[in-house]
């Protein structure tokens, strides 16, 4: 197979060559030859999203959902340029997390396709502050401590397969369960927390390495100076996780938050619940009902309090240009090289580079808009129907 485009990296067409589900090889096309439909369209690396909750109706968070349902959200989920991502747990019971866990893995043993896709678990929660405003959207009921044991059951459940947590380092035990994870390589991520500077400091050294959506998941009103917002931005050992859906973070946040925590550290996700990709209305997370405004707001109905979004990345990566002064590259690296590096996977993905895993995307780029268009997305050396346009505004 073979596609050709305009490389994001190096703003030059080239042909695209791919074999056994491999990049074999990247050629430059001369100018001369570049003139028609192939220098219309970027190329870039599939997406990698790590917090995907649910997609195009089916729940994650559910324990009722089938892995027919799971590998079907999968295959909507490419459509939007996304190759690879962690399928997102939240809070909740023992019982339910297992049960939630073991019907992704079941997915992944059904189907090599979606094994390929998920790249890790992501657990949510439940370790996170019962406060509100920290807590969010999870259910106060089964927020609690860092429990090791429990852990590892889920880790026996997803056979090895989580790969982040999230969780509020105030509890006590916190940083002896931090210690442990990051022990195994799996990565601690701060979170749905209303620590203390100095706990977000220790939490740090004992191995937390990013920051589950920064900015949200917090109190509605802080101190100015000393808060866990600002501890973050200021630790060069965090990566930081964003939803910039324009509904998460202002564009003005957004922009400075890319200042201080800067673009090789920050990374775009889109918290997308089974919402996304449908209309607005009135759907679930879990066990927690949410509304989706004609806005494409998400939000615990009849409160202020968002519950996750329907965000889809081409969204992101225009926003992301549109409310900084980041360029297309940046962005992109924001959604592709940038999450394979934190999950230690930058050699099979995030980069086109000949020998990496054919996951590819093709779009069209509008500069003056920052609107990003799929024309079509290539999974594992095979192309997908990109099927309606998925241009977000």
């Amino acid at each position: 197979m073979r596609i050709s485009g305009r490389s994001y990296r190096h703003d030059a067409v080239c042909d695209l060559e791919i074999a056994d589900g491999r990049i074999a090889s990247i050629v430059p096309v001369q100018e001369q030859q570049a003139r028609g439909i192939a220098e219309d369209y970027f190329l870039a690396p599939g997406f990698i999203d790590l917090q995907l909750n649910g997609f195009n109706g089916v729940d994650y968070n559910d324990s009722r959902t089938t892995a027919e349902q799971i590998i079907e959200s999968a295959r909507a989920v490419h459509r939007t340029g996304v190759t690879a991502f962690c399928p997102t747990v939240i809070t909740g019971s023992r019982e339910h997390i297992t049960a939630c866990i073991r019907n992704l893995i079941q997915a992944s043993e059904q189907t090599p396709a979606f094994a390929r896709a998920m790249i890790g678990i992501h657990v949510e929660g439940p370790y996170i502050s019962m406060e509100d405003g920290p807590r969010g959207a999870h259910p106060r009921q089964h927020a609690r401590a860092p429990d090791w044991d429990e852990f590892q059951s889920w880790q026996d459940a997803a056979e090895g397969k989580l790969s982040i947590i999230t969780l509020a380092p105030e509890w006590p035990g916190s940083l002896t369960f931090i210690e442990r994870a990051a022990g195994q390589g799996i990565i601690v991520a701060i979170g749905h927390t209303a620590a203390t500077p100095g706990q977000i400091a220790d939490a740090v050294k004992a191995g937390a390495k990013m920051s589950t959506h920064l900015g949200n998941g917090s109190h509605a009103k802080i101190d100015r100076h000393p808060n866990y917002i600002w501890e973050q931005l200021a630790s060069d050992d965090l990566w930081a996780s964003f939803i910039v859906d324009g509904h998460h973070l202002p564009p003005s946040v957004v922009k400075c938050f890319f200042r201080s925590k800067g673009f090789d550290k920050s990374i775009l996700v889109t918290d997308a619940i089974a919402a996304a990709g449908q209309p607005p209305g009135r759907y679930r997370l879990g066990a927690v009902e949410v509304e989706v405004s004609p806005d494409r707001r998400v939000s615990l109905p009849g409160t202020p309090y968002l519950a996750g979004s329907v965000l889809e990345m081409p969204g992101a990566i225009g926003n992301a240009v549109r409310f900084s002064d980041g360029t297309l590259d940046q962005a992109l690296r924001m959604a592709t090289e940038n999450p394979a590096r934190l999950l230690g996977c930058l050699d099979e993905r995030g980069v086109l580079e000949p020998g990496r895993r054919a996951d590819v995307v093709r779009f069209q780029w509008n500069e003056q808009s920052a609107v990003l268009e799929i024309e079509s997305v290539i999974v594992n050396g095979e192309r997908m129907d990109a099927g309606e346009s998925n241009a977000q505004e």
